[in-house]
């Protein structure tokens, strides 16, 4: 099955209680039982929902898993992965990487006793300083936020196998569209659904995908335990949303594209980070391991002026400026003092993050608009 039809299709049926063809909102608590322990595969809704159930299996066949396993935020999904570890155990992480999973990281996690190493990853070759016996987990996003760079899932696949080590990807830039980290080797592909997947700026929700059954049934315990589980409200609109991806996703990426490339041109502007560009650092390796180069867009102004970077921001008109990405609409960030505020200023400039970076979430309004609004609020 193509990937557009797995969207549609994958993991879902006709309701066949009624037939609808579109899945029910299981607005439920709880359910009937014939007898104690005797019912139809649900008992509670925090273990499982027949909504919740649906968009699981759908993300798995998208991700060319097994198992998709949903959370009530992206953040609370990194949180499962990272109940897997122990005191004592070590992750070695990319620098570049969201606010909120540093922080989850360096401000709760570490104070349990585990140990993160943060560094510069672009292949294998870059953590093999610090595997060790006790290294239990490699995290990574690529495309990275908010700097665009690309990770080598095969490389890194390959050291954490032979170290016995999982390996989880944050494809949330990339979304299965672009790219299927299992399919290259690694553990875990985790989303925060909030963005491409439900894409319309009206949900928050995380996920989860595997292909290993023992590791499925760890993580869908920790799910239960934990119980940061989405509603069916939340299933039902990721569920609709990701109908559409594959054609949403072709104009993020056609958009984008041309935003980074008029921005590369413009005199005013410094540094454009987008993969697509051909002098992208990771240009060759995101064109091998990607479908297309995503949606999302970074660059710096040639002034160091954060006065300057500011007033561009506040003087777009399209682009909204707020938190998030992946929605209908364009969106531009500050990540310093947004997205990226949890992580202290040094060591965002240590990892090439500087306060005057623009991040921008190109949306699928008519490309002519937004060169528009960007260039009369670049001036």
């Amino acid at each position: 099955m193509e990937f557009a039809t797995k969207l549609i299709h994958a993991g879902i049926e006709p309701d066949p209680s009624t037939g609808a063809v579109m899945t029910p909102i299981f607005q439920t608590s709880t359910y009937a039982q014939s007898s104690p322990g005797v019912h139809k595969g649900y008992e509670y809704s925090r273990t499982h929902n027949p909504t919740r159930t649906v968009l699981q299996n759908n993300l798995a066949a998208l991700e060319n898993g097994t198992n998709g396993i949903c959370f009530a935020t992206g953040l609370a999904a990194t949180d499962a992965v990272l109940k897997l570890l122990k005191p004592g155990d070590e992750v070695i992480a990319a620098s570049d990487l969201y606010g909120g999973t540093y922080r989850l990281f360096t401000k709760i996690y570490q104070d349990f006793g585990i140990k993160f190493h943060f560094t510069k990853i672009q292949s294998g070759d870059d953590i093999l300083p610090f595997v060790n016996t006790n290294t239990k987990l490699i995290w990574v996003e690529t495309p990275t936020n908010p700097l665009l760079q690309i990770i080598d899932i095969t490389s890194l696949a390959e050291i954490a196998k032979a170290n016995s080590i999982l390996l989880a990807v944050d494809s949330t830039f990339a979304t299965p569209f672009l790219q299927n980290p299992l399919s290259l080797g690694a553990h875990i592909v985790m989303h925060s659904l909030t963005k491409y997947m439900a894409g319309h700026s009206d949900v928050v929700m995380g996920a989860l995908v595997v292909k290993d059954e023992k590791l499925h049934q760890r993580l869908a315990f920790i799910q239960n335990a934990s119980g940061a589980t989405p509603g069916p409200m939340d299933c039902f609109l990721v569920l609709r949303g990701l109908k559409t991806l594959h054609v949403r996703m072709e104009r993020h990426c056609q958009n984008a594209k041309i935003v980074a490339e008029w921005l590369y041109r413009n005199p005013k502007v410094g540094h454009v980070y987008y993969p697509g560009l051909s002098h992208h650092v990771g240009h060759a390796l995101a064109a091998s391991q990607m479908n297309d180069f995503g949606g999302m867009v970074s660059f710096t102004l040639k002034s160091d002026e954060l006065s300057e970077a500011i007033s561009v921001m506040e003087n777009l008109k399209i682009f909204t400026l707020a938190e998030s990405l992946g929605g209908v609409e364009s969106l531009c960030t500050h990540p310093a003092t947004m997205t990226h505020a949890s992580i202290p200023k040094e060591e965002r400039e240590k990892n090439g993050l500087k306060d005057t970076l623009i991040r921008l979430s190109v949306g699928l309004e008519d490309i002519k608009d937004l060169i528009e609004d960007l260039d009369s609020a670049i001036g």
